[in-house]
C-alpha cells in the first residue's frame, strides 16, 4: 500500500475518532475496510503525531481521542472550517470573557491555513455582517466549558450562587443545557436539594465544580422554554399578560425573547407576557408596540397605563385634568 493511501486511511480514521465519543477497533476496522490489526498500527501513527489517542479495555471499551498537553493540528472538512471561522468572529465581540484577543488569533491562524476558494467564503460572510453589540455580562470561559462537559457526560455540578437576599449558598444540581440570549447566559438544571428545575445565571455562579456522580436521563421540559419563562417572569414584582392585535410571529419581530413571551391566541391575536418592577415603565415600554392591546392582569396595570396617559397628554400641550397628577 503506498504511503499516501496509508495517509488517506490515518485522516479517516482521525475524522472518525472525531465524530463519536468512542469506538470499537471493529467499528473502526469496518468503516476503513482494514483489519483490527491496521487500525491499531493507525492508531499509534496518531499518538505519534501528537493525537491522544486513549485505549479502554473491557466491555464497552474502545478507543477514544482524549485531550492531550499540546492541541494537535484539527481535521475540518469545507463546512467545519467555514462555521468555525464565523463563529469565531462573532466570539470576537461576544460575551465569553477574555476571549476577544483568542478568538482573534485563533482566527488569524484559520485563515492562514485555508484554501484560498475557503477564504473568500468566510470573507464574503465577514463583510456582510454586522453585529450589533449592547451591555453583556462576561463568562469566564472555563466555566462554560466545565457545564458543557458536565450537560455532555451527565455529571452533577456544584457551585456557589446568591439567593434572593445575595447570601451565597452551595447549589448542587443536574446540568442539562445552557441557554443564552445574546447578552447573558443561563443554565437549566435538576436542582438536588429543591428538588425542582431551575434556571442559574452564569454570570452569578462562583467555584463551579464538576463532580464524578452522573445521574440518570429524566424528563425536562424544553430549556429554550423553560429559561425564556424564567427570564421573563420570575426575577420581577409584576406580571403583566397583554392581548396584541397581531399574530404572535409579528410580535415576536419587535419584542426580544428575554424581554417578553408571546403566545399564540385567536382570530389574529396573540398575548404577550412581560415582566417589570414598576407598573408605569411596564406601561410606557407597552405603549410602544404599534398594535392595539388589551390588558388581561393585573388590573393595576390599566390605572398606571390611565395616569401615565394624562401626564403624557399635559407633554404633548392638551389640558391636563383637575387634580391630575
Amino acid at each position: 500500500m503506498t504511503v499516501e493511501a496509508t495517509t488517506e486511511r490515518v485522516l479517516r480514521l482521525l475524522a472518525l475518532l472525531q465524530r463519536r465519543l468512542s469506538w470499537t477497533a471493529a467499528e473502526l476496522a469496518a468503516e476503513l475496510g482494514v483489519t483490527d490489526r491496521c487500525v491499531r498500527r493507525d492508531v499509534q501513527r496518531l499518538r505519534t503525531l501528537g493525537y491522544p489517542v486513549h485505549a479502554v479495555s473491557g466491555v464497552g471499551g474502545g478507543y477514544q481521542l482524549g485531550a492531550g498537553t499540546r492541541l494537535p493540528p484539527l481535521l475540518l472538512d469545507d463546512e467545519e472550517a467555514i462555521a468555525t471561522a464565523v463563529s469565531l468572529r462573532l466570539a470576537s465581540g461576544g460575551t465569553v470573557a477574555g476571549a476577544s484577543e483568542a478568538a482573534l488569533r485563533a482566527l488569524a491562524k484559520l485563515d492562514q491555513v485555508m484554501p484560498s476558494r475557503l477564504r473568500a467564503e468566510v470573507r464574503a460572510v465577514h463583510g456582510s455582517t454586522d453585529t450589533l453589540i449592547g451591555p453583556v455580562a462576561e463568562i469566564d470561559a472555563e466555566l462554560l466549558v466545565t457545564l458543557a462537559r458536565s450537560c455532555r457526560d451527565g455529571v452533577r455540578v456544584r457551585f456557589h450562587y446568591p439567593d434572593r437576599g445575595a447570601v451565597e449558598q452551595e447549589r448542587t444540581v443536574e446540568p442539562i443545557r445552557m441557554v443564552t440570549t445574546g447578552r447573558r447566559w443561563y443554565l437549566m438544571a435538576w436542582d438536588v436539594d429543591r428538588d425542582d428545575w431551575r434556571t442559574f445565571r452564569l454570570d452569578r455562579m462562583r467555584a463551579a465544580m464538576a463532580t464524578t456522580w452522573r445521574f440518570p436521563a429524566r424528563e425536562h421540559p424544553d430549556p429554550v422554554a423553560f429559561v425564556q419563562r424564567a427570564v421573563t417572569g420570575a426575577p420581577y414584582r409584576y406580571l403583566a399578560r397583554v392581548r396584541v392585535r397581531a399574530p404572535a410571529e409579528r410580535v415576536r419581530e419587535v419584542v426580544p425573547p428575554q424581554v417578553g413571551r408571546v403566545e399564540d391566541d385567536s382570530d389574529g391575536w396573540s398575548v404577550l407576557v412581560v415582566g417589570g418592577d414598576d407598573l408605569e415603565w411596564l406601561a410606557a415600554h407597552l405603549g410602544r408596540l404599534d398594535h392595539e392591546m388589551e390588558v388581561l392582569e393585573p388590573p393595576e396595570l390599566r390605572e398606571a397605563a390611565g395616569r401615565l396617559a394624562r401626564r403624557l397628554a399635559v407633554l404633548a400641550g392638551a389640558t391636563s385634568e383637575p387634580g391630575a397628577r
